[in-house]
């Protein structure tokens, strides 16, 4: 990757979210995350929305490391469990980050539930210097699945099909999922911005 591109450092440990929004920007930005940074801090995530969460996580970083800060928090909202997992959506199964057990968790709470409805949030934070720049949001509907179909994508993906697929976004690969998804909604707004010369 050309050395001239302009640093983009993702508050994430999270290999597969960096990979997605590399992806998305690499020919833009030299995408890094917190694990090139070893020695930061976990930041605790004690907001209880989107943006309370990115935004503490995208200020924490930007004041230990040079240049731009981009934070995501992301999950998903089932209408019949009044918006549930949200922001613990991560933690739903009871363990951070273990899908299977999220994705168990939200089958049995499915269980029965003639409304499907559901949808992923994104909301990304830019920062710098320990300052808020700006925040961005995107969003994809879609409905949850009687059972996972599809070893691609992470998280809820095999349980999730977009508004007008039939399959989940585990099976649409990468590039439809990139094109449809919230993460790349949101992330759309955030290049548009910072081309805009912000």
């Amino acid at each position: 990757m050309p050395s001239e591109l302009p640093v983009l450092v993702i508050a994430t440990r999270n290999a597969h979210k960096t990979q997605e929004i590399r992806e998305m920007i690499e020919d833009r930005y030299q995408v890094l995350d917190v694990n090139d940074f070893p020695n930061l801090p976990a930041v605790e995530e004690t907001g209880t929305t989107f943006l309370e969460n990115a935004t503490l996580k995208a200020l924490a970083i930007s004041r230990d490391v040079t240049g731009l800060v981009l934070s995501d928090d992301s999950g998903l909202e089932v209408d019949s469990l009044g918006g549930a997992p949200g922001v613990w959506s991560s933690s739903y199964g009871g363990e951070e980050g273990n899908h299977p057990k999220n994705n168990a968790r939200l089958l049995t709470e499915m269980a029965g539930k003639a409304d499907r409805n559901a949808r992923f949030r994104c909301t990304m934070v830019l920062a710098r210097d320990g300052e808020v720049l700006a925040d961005f949001s995107g969003t994809v509907e879609g409905r949850i699945l009687d059972q996972p179909y599809g070893a691609g994508g992470f998280g809820y993906d095999p349980l999730f099909a977009p508004e007008g697929h039939d399959r989940s976004f585990a099976e649409l690969g990468a590039e439809v999922k990139n094109a449809l998804s919230h993460r790349g909604r949101a992330l759309t707004k955030v290049v548009a911005w910072l081309e805009n010369g912000a």
